[in-house]
């Protein structure tokens, strides 16, 4: 009987056969984590969302009030004054579409900060030595390379974002358009709404400009999302190992502190500034992102900036709001974004974290 040839020795078929096992493994974790990620993602975001949103809104009708005639003092009286003409719901017009926004900005962030990592430790980049890992944890990227996972993040996040924002924007502006040629704005009637909520939105823009319309102002969001994401998740790791760090001088001996042992005010705290830092880094981007998203609901009222046009872009809105304002005009609205960050983004960080440790 003729002897059958295989090109393999019996012991490398079983090793290939193994391998091929772990490798399933690997891919089945890996995809059970993004999923969680994506689960997680999405909670953290609608729960940071309400909190921010009110502020949100105050900060897109600073950006995009009339350059040369100001409607609000200040945040406060933009505060107060759309309570005071839209009720308090007024605050929170246009919030369905940046909630489901919210859900899916969140998740991708995640899993795309997950998957960045991942990436980064096959190909590039080498573990940080002055953190070890213990079982099948990977061991810690150093923190330029998680401020790359960041940005890398942050890039997948601007597709999301662009039309989930630019629906938003038009609906917290809209009722405000009327306010600007008022020489009274207390006695100025609001006016009926352009559009009665996201789908009327989404259908004009289709209308107007196809599916293309849906990317107005993806550059300067694409611009904010990639040093914000190389930002929030950079400056949220940073402080965690520092608190860390803080936390193993005052443990027992023996006792390992990870990340699992920081409690829910430190957490929180690591969160708030990882806000700040994401809204202020490129601050300018998004102004600009408001006034081109803005623009053709505000046309008919107010004063055109010089030389500004229908169609102007990144570089000519910004040159724009340079000229009649300076580098001011660039962070208006800055304050009440940075300071709504603060807690929103420690909600984030804090639900995150908190569903990981309750089902991970």
């Amino acid at each position: 009987m003729a002897q059958s040839y295989s090109p393999f020795p019996e012991g490398k078929l079983t090793d290939l056969a193994t391998t091929a096992q772990e490798s399933k493994v690997v891919i089945s974790e890996k995809n059970e984590k993004s999923l969680k990620d994506l689960a997680f993602g999405s909670l953290a975001g609608v729960a940071g969302k309400f909190v921010e949103f009110p502020f949100d809104t105050v900060k897109v009708r600073l950006q995009t009030q009339p350059l040369d005639r100001p409607i609000f003092k200040g945040p406060y009286d933009c505060f107060r004054q759309t309570v005071r003409n839209e009720g308090f719901l007024g605050l929170y017009n246009g919030l369905s579409s940046p909630l489901v926004g919210a859900m899916l900005e969140n998740a991708v962030l995640f899993v795309g900060y997950r998957r960045a990592q991942d990436m980064l430790r096959e190909f590039v980049a080498v573990p940080d030595s002055n953190h070890s890992h213990a079982g099948s944890e990977p061991a810690p990227l150093s923190i330029p390379m998680l401020c790359l996972s960041g940005g890398i993040s942050g890039i997948f996040a601007s597709m999301v974002l662009t039309p989930v924002e630019l629906i938003k924007c038009k609906l917290q502006v809209q009722q405000i358009g009327h306010l600007f040629n008022k020489k009274d704005v207390k006695s100025a009637p609001v006016r009926n709404a352009l559009h009665s909520g996201p789908l009327s939105v989404m259908k004009h823009i289709y209308t107007q400009n196809g599916l293309r319309g849906f990317y107005l102002g993806h550059f300067p969001t694409l611009l904010r999302e990639t040093g914000g994401g190389a930002a929030w998740f950079g400056s949220y790791e940073a402080l965690c190992r520092l608190l860390i760090s803080r936390e193993q001088v005052k443990a027992p001996g023996g006792k390992t502190v990870t990340q699992a042992d920081l409690t829910a005010p430190q957490l929180m705290f690591a969160g708030a500034i990882a806000g700040m830092a994401y809204n202020f880094i490129l601050f300018p981007a998004d102004c600009i992102k408001s006034q081109m998203q803005t623009r053709d609901v505000l046309r008919s009222h107010q004063r055109p900036m010089p030389g500004s046009s229908a169609a102007q872009g990144f570089w000519g809105t910004g040159k724009g709001i340079f000229r009649s304002e300076g580098i001011r005009g660039l962070y208006r609205g800055c304050g009440i974004t940075v300071a709504r960050a603060a807690p929103s983004s420690a909600i984030i960080f804090l639900t995150y974290e908190l569903l990981s440790r309750r089902f991970s």
